[in-house]
């Protein structure tokens, strides 16, 4: 007996050390993408598209849970199934007439990136492409005056309320920057806001402050330039207080993409498609993409939090703005994201 239970303490240490080693030698963000689609349901996806589109569906949904099936036209097969649609305009006459007419069978149809939209909560944005942009109303917070208005009330009531909060614990972020590390007790760094136009964020330093002389140089999540007292500003978002003042002069809303720096922005919108509609809106202290993606600095995660930062300028509305500032409430308190 004692011979199996050491045989089986053997085999599950040797199983952990190596799940720890996995752990440790893969991006975590990447992780925790093979777990959720590891639990994904496979369904069985009709897409209907031109032949010169078929494998760029086919790449990007790759790592999708789905079966696809490219222009069935066999109605017999379609009832009560889903059919998406990619550049409709692009579609041979006798497959659009196709699609209207399965409705009347039972088949739900929808765009393909409007269908990801709403299983995924994230926007694939290898699928977009000039049609999207130039029909607004796919884009709720730029295609009304009435949510704009509504935004930059909730961010003004909720900045000065906040700042009652924020200045007796601003106070006391102050004293232990001061008295850790010398330097300025605020940084400020420019960075591209809304339509284009740089302005500059108001921080609690929470790095050495020679920590830029060798350049521009990406954060990461155990980065050695930052001070132990930024250590904890950080984790629990205390150095982004300042930013209230930010939201204040309308440079910046509480909720949206966060303002990036020029040098990387040239960077990313190389490898990144349509990176720049980011400041359609304005930055936000925190964002869908801080609270629905973990910590990461490479351009995989750029990647990945782009597609949020799109999906939230397409459906953005007040109850998905109270949504993610509940949720940033909770990664602070458990020290997620970032």
């Amino acid at each position: 007996m004692d011979n199996k239970i050491n045989s089986s303490a053997a085999l599950w240490n040797a199983a952990n050390e190596k799940l720890t080693e996995k752990i440790h030698s893969q991006d975590i963000g990447h992780l925790i993408r093979e777990l959720k689609r590891a639990h994904m349901k496979s369904d069985e996806l009709y897409v209907y598209c031109s032949d010169c589109d078929k494998a760029l569906i086919e790449r990007v949904l790759a790592d999708y849970p789905f079966t696809l099936h490219f222009n069935v036209t066999d109605m017999s097969q379609l009832k009560g199934k889903t059919l998406v649609h990619y550049k409709s305009g692009d579609l041979p006459d006798e497959l659009a007439a196709m699609l209207v007419l399965a409705t009347k069978y039972g088949a739900y149809v929808e765009p393909l990136v409007s269908y990801l939209d709403r299983r995924f909560g994230r926007t694939e944005v290898e699928l977009l492409h000039s049609g999207y942009f130039l029909h607004m109303k796919s884009f709720s917070i730029l295609s009304r005056p009435s949510n704009r208005i509504v935004k930059r009330a909730l961010d003004l009531v909720s900045a000065i309320t906040l700042s009652l909060v924020a200045i007796p614990i601003g106070l006391l972020a102050a004293l232990a920057i001061k008295l850790e590390s010398p330097g300025p007790i605020f940084y400020r760094q420019a960075r591209v806001g809304q339509f284009n136009q740089e302005f500059d964020v108001i921080k609690f330093r929470s790095m050495r402050n020679d920590a830029e002389k060798n350049g521009a140089q990406w954060a990461s999540k155990n980065d050695a330039r930052v001070t132990r007292v930024g250590r904890f500003i950080r984790k629990t978002r205390i150095d982004e207080l300042p930013q209230l003042i930010n939201v204040l002069k309308s440079e910046m809303s509480l909720v949206g993409p966060r303002p990036e720096r020029e040098v990387f922005i040239k960077e990313l919108e190389t490898v990144i498609p349509y990176y720049r509609f980011r400041h359609a809106v304005k930055p936000g202290i925190t964002g869908l993409a801080q609270v629905s993606y973990p910590y990461g600095a490479s351009i995989e995660d750029a990647v990945w939090k782009h597609k949020y930062d799109i999906f939230y300028i397409k459906h953005q509305s007040l109850l998905l703005d109270i949504k993610i500032l509940l949720l940033t409430v909770k990664t602070v308190l458990f020290g997620m994201g970032r």
